[in-house]
């Protein structure tokens, strides 16, 4: 006798003896996003991908709530703007890998596992020379990098000490990220879910030795960041390379020609400047912040954090999205695209209008949970920008799903496109507004939606006209 479970994206098979007694055979199946029910497929594989980035954001809030409780507000600070230039340098590895991903499931939708491993091939030493050479500028120009973002002199000193440690770990963030895309296109999200997991315990963990214990300040912080950094890239790899031996780099069959370059470096480079572009802007933000003042950067550190992983679901099941139109575009099935698209903006408004009413209405005890109550200048300016991102969590919400449908159905400049005018709109408006002495960091705050509802107008009107097409075209719609 067998039954059949599904779990998050995976299937477990579990076959029981008769005679002579029970045996227990457990098989995986990845799953298969261009069959069963939508709804049901989308969710199954998205669920464990918002748990893993839910365990990613932990990585920073873990420092920024032990640094901001026992190292103090300036360290805060240091830290904060710390999380923003990291995010921005990463983003450029793991927009390649995003789109390395997208590229990897259209290719196993379509059953062509040795293009598959090709296209893994190219794009791993493509990205991973980038992720070398970002870390080594980035360590070069660390002082220089500081002075761009206007980080104050007093807290210089203390953010250098931290960023240059984990600088290191650039490379090692590129390695898990690849291989969790690698897997991802397969079907399977758990198996990223739970080396993500245990790094993040791991880092809590660490985070709790070296800056309570052993009092290694905010030098403590990073190294414990760059640990559990290390041991999940490795971790990833290691089981890709012993799980998956179809997908092993060897030197048979190997080849990296100027097409098949031009094809992967060119989709890489799409959506790893569409991610590099939003923090870039996000970046551009951070150093209109600072000049505000030490109680502005603190308030905007605690806000971001808190901000990130309230919408973080929405932007993991559009990533989620992405794979689920990819593989479904490989397989030739459109009509699976539209009903997906629908199904998703029902889940992925829904979630959004609750987490809206969350922050607003909890903002302030959200802020104390990483800000001493004494530091009330510091909590009144979070609890205002949170009031005024959550009230609009609905516009971001729509953009990730717009931007892993254009991933999807191999149109990664469109995603770039709205990123561009999302992030144009938000920093000329706040450099706009911020300058006004009635506005001041409100003008920032309310730049940033504006943003997202623009971009979102420009994204539905434009695959509103694809769509079209596929109809006038028929079932076999574009290549």
């Amino acid at each position: 006798m067998s039954s059949w479970r599904s779990i998050s994206g995976i299937r477990l098979g579990f076959t029981t003896g008769s005679k002579g007694g029970e045996g227990c055979n457990i098989r995986l199946k990845k799953t298969d996003l261009s069959g069963g029910s939508v709804t049901g497929t989308l969710l199954l594989f998205a669920l464990p991908m918002i748990a893993g980035n839910f365990l990613q954001q932990l990585y920073n809030i873990a420092d920024t709530l032990i640094v901001g409780r026992v190292l103090g507000p300036d360290a805060l600070a240091a830290v904060g703007s710390a999380y923003t230039l990291m995010t921005f340098l990463n983003s450029i590895l793991i927009g390649m890998c995003m789109g390395g991903g997208a590229l990897f499931s259209y290719y196993y939708g379509k059953n062509d596992i040795s293009g598959m491993k090709q296209r893994m091939r190219t794009a791993f030493l493509f990205t991973g020379f980038f992720a070398l050479l970002i870390s080594a500028l980035a360590l070069l120009f660390c002082d220089e990098l500081l002075i761009l973002l206007a980080v104050p002199v007093e807290i210089r000193a203390m953010m250098r000490e931290y960023v240059m440690i984990i600088f290191v770990g650039i490379f090692f963030v590129f390695l898990y990220h690849f291989y969790a895309f690698v897997l991802r296109a397969l079907g399977n999200s758990v198996v990223p879910l739970v080396f993500l997991g245990a790094a993040s315990v791991l880092n809590i963990g660490l985070d709790c030795l070296f800056v309570m214990t052993f009092h290694r300040g905010i030098r403590g912080a990073a190294e414990a960041t760059l640990i559990a950094q290390v041991l999940s890239g490795v971790g990833i790899a290691f089981y890709t390379w012993k799980k998956e031996k179809r997908l092993r780099f060897t030197r048979a069959g190997a080849r990296t020609d100027l097409k098949l370059l031009k094809e992967v470096a060119g989709f890489l480079t799409a959506a790893s400047v569409q991610q590099s572009v939003m923090n870039f802007g996000i970046l551009m933000i951070q150093g209109l912040v600072n000049s505000f003042g030490k109680a502005v950067m603190a308030a905007f550190a605690a806000a971001v954090k808190i901000d990130t992983l309230a919408y973080m679901p929405a932007q993991e099941f559009g990533n989620a999205f992405s794979l689920f139109v990819s593989q479904n575009y490989g397989a030739d099935r459109k009509d699976r695209i539209r009903e997906g698209f629908s199904r998703a903006v029902q889940v992925c408004m829904g979630f959004c209008l609750i987490i809206s009413v969350f922050v607003c209405a909890a903002a302030h005890p959200l802020m104390r949970v990483f800000v001493k109550a004494e530091e009330t200048e510091i909590i009144a300016i979070g609890v205002d920008y949170l009031r005024i991102e959550g009230a609009c969590y609905c516009g971001i919400g729509m953009l990730f799903l717009l931007y892993g449908y254009f991933r999807g159905v191999n149109r990664p400049k469109m995603s770039l496109w709205l990123t561009i005018v999302s992030l144009g709109t938000r920093v000329a408006l706040a450099y706009l507004l911020a300058p006004i002495g009635a506005v001041g960091v409100y003008g920032i705050w309310a730049a940033i939606p504006i943003g997202w509802v623009l971009a979102d107008g420009i994204g539905l009107f434009t695959m509103k006209k694809q769509r079209r097409r596929w109809k006038e075209i028929g079932a076999g719609g574009e290549s």
